[in-house]
């Protein structure tokens, strides 16, 4: 294999872009998805029947591989890939490779190999998925977790995805992205309703960010199109050339 001779481009496209969305049940996680470029959503969990998307139904790791296959075939118009959740899609990962070893959990099988195995499955799937030339959106339900501190006790909100598949997902994802009602309120402090809204930047209370070099606000609106428009102005931002700082000279005889 050839060394490169040139760096790589950064990817300003987010239809290039690995992201996963998580929040409450029924927030608007799925309809936000729905509103990407050419969205196709592997459904693993019912939640549709109100969106008018395609879909295909994924009801095992089989189903899964098998969508796969026809995705890097090509020859559709789909751009975007949304799977829908990607919890159940980790469950069915787990129920596949059980299932090829003839056991029921995976510590049944000797000491970490039922787990490595998994997880080996689970991403090398999902790699190679992130790797075709169509952006993947990945939807999760969140979790209140009280976690142990150096000074006590903290809740810590995140996916609902087990420790080594959040793992696995976390590191491959452009985008992470927390929806959750916000309050609003007066100039009095007063709340006055609430509205849906993603958090892009990560805090001690929940996971969230990006690995580009692009700032987004926080928060935005949870909708696809305030989230276009924000990553495009970031990009343009980012592009534009940095203005010499003016310096004035002193001096005398």
């Amino acid at each position: 294999m050839a060394l490169p001779t040139a760096k790589n481009k950064i990817k300003t496209d987010i239809r290039d872009l690995v992201t996963l969305i998580y929040g409450a049940p029924k927030i608007g996680k799925s309809t936000f998805c729905s509103n990407a470029d050419g969205a196709i959503f592997l459904a693993t969990e019912p939640g549709l029947s109100f969106l008018e998307v395609y879909s295909v139904d994924v009801q095992s790791w089989a189903d899964f591989a098998g969508v796969y296959k026809e995705l890097a075939a090509g020859n559709h118009q789909f751009r975007t890939v949304v799977i829908d959740t990607i919890d159940n899609l980790y469950k069915m990962c787990v129920e596949y490779v059980l299932g090829k070893k003839h056991v029921e959990h995976q510590s049944d099988l000797e000491y970490g190999k039922g787990y490595d195995l998994v997880n080996n499955e689970f991403h090398r799937r999902l790699r190679d998925l992130s790797l075709l030339p169509y952006g993947v959106m990945m939807t999760s339900h969140s979790v209140e977790k009280e976690v142990k501190t150096r000074t006590g006790k903290e809740t810590r909100i995140a996916p609902t995805l087990p420790g080594s598949a959040r793992r696995t997902v976390l590191g491959m994802c452009d985008f992470i992205f927390y929806a959750e009602m916000q309050e609003v309120r007066n100039d009095r402090e007063h709340i006055t309703g609430y509205e849906r809204v993603i958090h892009t930047q990560p805090t001690t209370i929940y996971e969230a960010g990006n690995r580009s070099q692009f700032v987004l606000p926080d928060p935005l609106p949870l909708d696809y199109a305030a989230f276009t428009s924000a990553f495009a102005d970031a990009v343009k931002q980012h592009n534009q050339p940095s203005t010499p700082t003016a310096t004035t000279q002193t001096g005398g005889k």
